[in-house]
């Protein structure tokens, strides 16, 4: 009864620690958007936080704008609801960061023909490392017993026999 009192208390333990730091997480993404930054405009602010979850702080580099406490990344998320106020569209809104940043602040790019070569090259050297090594495993040249003489057949033969003898 002691053991299992224990149990549950180191459990219960457990998940009030996950809960709080999963909690904490949580908490970081709504921290880095400032109060002086949430728009009055419910539908304007769900647009700019949409648009800012697709955006890469640039600083960070693996964070999005809306997730990052760097000065950058505010600046970006200022600029993003500027121009959600002044009436551009989401695409609009999007151009004009890419056209100042590069195709680099999105988190997820875009498949063009100007990066394709990206996309595609890692599939391209793992098909021929594979057809490599497969021809190289296909091709090998396999040692055949015409090519051992016959003393060296006999040691071979010799260090099994010894090897059967020494297991029985």
């Amino acid at each position: 009864m002691l053991l299992r009192n224990l149990l549950s208390e180191i459990t219960m333990k457990r998940l009030i620690t996950v809960t709080v730091l999963l909690l904490g997480l949580s908490m970081r993404a709504a921290l880095a958007v400032t109060p002086e930054e949430i728009l009055d405009d419910p539908a304007l602010e769900e647009r700019a936080r949409q648009l800012s979850a697709g955006l890469r702080c640039l600083v960070c580099q693996n964070q999005s704008i809306d997730d990052s406490d760097a000065a950058l990344a505010k600046d970006l998320r200022v600029l993003v609801r500027e121009r959600l106020v002044a009436g551009d569209t989401d695409k609009q809104v999007l151009d004009f960061v890419v056209s100042r940043y590069g195709e680099f602040v999105l988190l997820r790019p875009t498949f063009s023909t100007q990066n394709a070569v990206l996309w595609v090259t890692p599939v391209v050297v793992l098909l021929l490392g594979g057809f490599f090594a497969f021809g190289y495993v296909r091709n090998r040249p396999a040692i055949a017993a015409s090519q051992i003489s016959e003393d060296e057949a006999q040691r071979i033969a010799k260090i099994l026999d010894d090897g059967d003898q020494s297991k029985g």
